[in-house]
């Protein structure tokens, strides 16, 4: 895909989703239809710094393309963070904000003949959003999708309601939602733990599953649940990733 011009994006609309992270909906005028693939990015260029390349800030899409032209990111407030003070401070709604997109590969295979784990921490949640509801949406042949969402507790816990919905639509969808500071009703601890026994409760015998895994969040995890899953067994060409931080 060519890369995109920059163009003026108007904020319609901003939502507290948890304490620390916002929902931020930017509509683009010039735009009849705001056209991308669901897990694709957009980058904004923010007056926060002399330098060009030092005011840019890269989001996953949260929403699902609908054919219109306002998409939805979900950001959450970084102790120190130049970009994500400016937007929690400073933007309001009505202001005008400057982006190019949308960019990435970090995309959905042509078919979902396998099972498909969906590991996030965080607002790494966004680019699956928008692949789950795409795949509801247009009703997508799929396998097994389970998306393993790990924070530290429940106030944490981005689109809950909207997930356990989307569960009990979406044909073999397994939301599970992974807490490792609270204890409650469902699972408890880090998200490793979680794909690890799906996989064992998913073999055949030795024969590990067809499956992928797409990675999206804190560097750390990312790198840890990597490690886990060639340590599985699993070709890395199963994997797929995107970081945050």
């Amino acid at each position: 895909m060519a890369l995109q011009p920059w163009r003026k994006g108007i904020v319609t609309q901003i939502i507290q989703e948890t304490p620390q992270t916002k929902r931020f909906f930017i509509q683009l005028p010039e735009l009849e239809s705001f056209d991308f693939i669901p897990g694709q990015f957009i980058s904004l260029d923010l007056p926060i710094h002399e330098k060009p390349h030092k005011r840019l800030r890269s989001y996953s899409i949260a929403s699902a393309p609908d054919g219109g032209n306002t998409i939805e990111l979900v950001i959450v407030k970084l102790e120190g963070g130049a970009g994500t003070s400016y937007l929690f401070s400073s933007v309001k709604e009505g202001d005008e904000i400057t982006l190019r997109g949308p960019m990435g590969v970090f995309t959905l295979p042509g078919d979902l003949q396998q099972d498909v784990y969906f590991i996030c921490t965080g607002t790494g949640i966004a680019p699956f959003r928008s692949m789950l509801h795409y795949i509801n949406n247009n009703n997508l042949p799929h396998r097994n999708i389970y998306l393993i969402f790990g924070t530290r507790t429940k106030t944490d816990l981005l689109y809950y309601e909207e997930m356990r919905k989307l569960s009990e639509e979406l044909p073999q969808f397994h939301y599970l939602p992974t807490l490792s500071r609270e204890q409650w009703e469902g699972c408890c601890g880090y998200v490793h733990t979680v794909y690890q026994q799906l996989v064992e409760q998913n073999k055949n015998g030795d024969i590990l599953p067809n499956s992928l895994f797409y990675l999206c969040g804190w560097k750390d995890m990312v790198d840890e649940a990597k490690h886990h899953i060639l340590d599985m067994g699993f070709d890395k060409k199963a994997v797929h990733l995107e970081l945050y931080g």
